[in-house]
């Protein structure tokens, strides 16, 4: 058993110039699986190169971002929709999309309805979704709970252990990135009380790096530090970290 990456952006500008570097550092630290969150149309063939560059270690998702929803996000989405269904590759997700209100709350309307059709196109092609919310847990939940059919993962959770319940009651998952190792994140109260089969890692690279990396780029081979911060609160070793979440991963994106 390896590790699993289950978000990163490893196909961005910020990761140009040492992509390969990149990699070897993921696989010397055994994440040998990494899972590739999309955040718009400009940047499908960036990240559907990197998955041909290399098939074995990179995972494709096709979504709308909810920070990249503005006026023309229908014809973002009819894209979006084409590659999915008619490029003839195999998708893990519908991701990654959701809610953001911490940039701009004037588009949370065409951001809920950006949400819900990406919500149908999972159910439609039984595929999970990735969620990211920021600062929009209700509006989030009232927009999941429309479709009780829907599995998927809910992105960098940073919510209370109440939250944690509603989304795993839901049969849903949690991730935990670097913000679990933050110390005054709030996490450590949260994390012992989750439903251990319903919780995979992830780094959101090269977003929210975990310590002693904060503040610097984060990179996949970063997530056996998010693994021992989580072993500890378990109480349990790195190892059967690794097992559950990477076996989870698995069961969430039908991989393996």
């Amino acid at each position: 058993m390896n590790w699993i990456d289950t978000h990163a952006h490893i196909y961005l500008p910020e990761f140009a110039n040492d992509q390969a570097e990149i990699v070897d550092r993921a696989r010397q630290a055994n994440v040998n699986t990494i899972f590739l969150p999309n955040v718009d149309a400009s940047t499908t063939d960036s990240l559907l190169n990197l998955c041909d560059q290399y098939p074995t270690i990179f995972f494709p998702m096709m979504g709308l971002h909810p920070c990249s929803v503005n006026e023309q996000w229908e014809t973002e989405l009819d894209k979006l929709h084409t590659i999915l269904t008619q490029s003839g590759r195999r998708f893990y997700a519908v991701g990654e999309i959701g809610l953001d209100l911490y940039w701009d709350t004037s588009t949370l309307d065409i951001q809920i309805k950006a949400f819900q059709r990406q919500i149908e196109w999972a159910i439609s092609l039984d595929l999970p979704i990735v969620i990211h919310v920021r600062e929009a847990f209700e509006e989030s939940f009232n927009v999941v709970e429309q479709y009780p059919e829907v599995r998927g993962v809910f992105h960098c959770f940073t919510g209370n252990t109440a939250q944690a319940e509603w989304i795993q009651s839901r049969g849903m998952y949690v991730g935990l990135g670097g913000v679990s190792t933050f110390k005054n994140s709030g996490m450590d109260n949260v994390i012992p009380h989750l439903d251990r089969k319903l919780v995979v890692l992830e780094t959101d690279a090269p977003y929210l790096a975990p310590v002693p990396h904060r503040g610097k780029r984060n990179e996949s081979s970063y997530i056996p530090i998010i693994g021992e911060r989580v072993a500890a609160l378990w109480n349990c070793s790195t190892e059967d970290v690794m097992h559950i979440t990477s076996e989870n991963a698995q069961n969430l994106f039908q991989h393996g």
